[in-house]
């Protein structure tokens, strides 16, 4: 975590160890197992709401929805909806959420260079 003599100075809205912080209402945003997933999927790619919820397996409509609604309310994903019948709607990375992409990156590169050590722990610790 972040040292107290690196947050001097800025403002407390940025402090991640206030809890009236908007760092901390955004990192709470984000850092649920749905969000990150979401923005591994959509990646690079443009997708529409049906084939994402097929790259994310195991979402629920309704998760997929509040999740969406929130990586867009936050300017990490923007929604487009075509005028068609039935309206077309898909959603992409923007700029920041393409740079929040690298961080969960290398949050999935972690997991699998540490899967087996934590395999083996769970393992002992479950007996």
């Amino acid at each position: 975590m972040v040292t107290k003599q690196l947050l001097k100075g800025l403002p407390e809205d940025a402090d991640l160890r206030r809890a009236d912080s908007l760092a901390r209402e955004i990192f709470s945003d984000i850092a649920n197992k749905w969000a990150l997933l979401i923005i591994e999927a959509l990646g690079e790619r443009t997708l529409r709401f049906s084939e994402l919820r097929n790259e994310v397996e195991g979402v629920s409509h309704k998760m997929l929805t509040q999740n969406l609604r929130m990586l867009e309310r936050n300017g990490l994903v923007e929604r487009t909806v075509y005028p068609t019948v039935p309206p077309r709607v898909e959603y992409t990375l923007t700029r920041p959420g393409r740079a929040l992409r690298g961080v969960v990156d290398g949050i999935c590169d972690w997991t699998h260079a540490h899967l087996g050590d934590i395999e083996a722990s769970r393992s002992r610790f479950d007996g």
